[in-house]
């Protein structure tokens, strides 16, 4: 079992096992035996709302007993909730499966893994590239940006 704390300093435990795979599936449609696969681990990350939504249901006997609402928990649930949520969920999602798929999704995992923080790592360095500075200030001068104003 994972654990993940959100912004409320709640903490959750994540357990993935069969009751578990079927209240997702019956309360979201989502089947979380699809992991394997790889599209919904995608989604999963790719989509944050779907990702808490999902994990909601996966905590809900829990939340159900700390009378924590669908809302009051999606309320708690931003910025690095989210990433710890998402660890939490896929690492234990990973460990459900017997060895041979587990191996192959651990693998899945942590090939997305790399590929997110090489996207990052080359967002950041193209935002940091003086040229990305010279190309705006150029458009701002020839009229192809408005004027950044200043407040709100």
């Amino acid at each position: 079992m994972k654990t993940f704390t959100d912004n409320a300093g709640r903490t959750w435990t994540v357990a993935i096992n069969v009751e578990c795979i079927k209240r997702v599936k019956t309360l979201l449609s989502v089947n979380l035996l699809d992991a394997i696969e790889g599209k919904l681990i995608e989604e999963l990350v790719s989509d944050p709302v779907l990702l808490c939504d999902v994990v909601y249901c996966v905590c809900k006997p829990e939340a159900d007993t700390n009378e924590v609402s669908d809302e009051e928990f999606g309320c708690a649930m931003a910025g690095d909730a989210i990433d710890n949520a998402t660890t939490a969920l896929l690492e234990e999602l990973v460990d459900f499966f017997p060895s041979g798929k587990r191996q192959v999704l651990a693998k899945a995992l942590q090939k997305l893994k790399t590929f997110q923080t090489k996207a990052v790592e080359t967002a950041s360095k193209r935002l940091d590239d003086p040229k990305l500075d010279q190309q705006l200030e150029t458009l701002l001068q020839e009229g192809q940006l408005p004027e950044p104003t200043h407040g709100v």
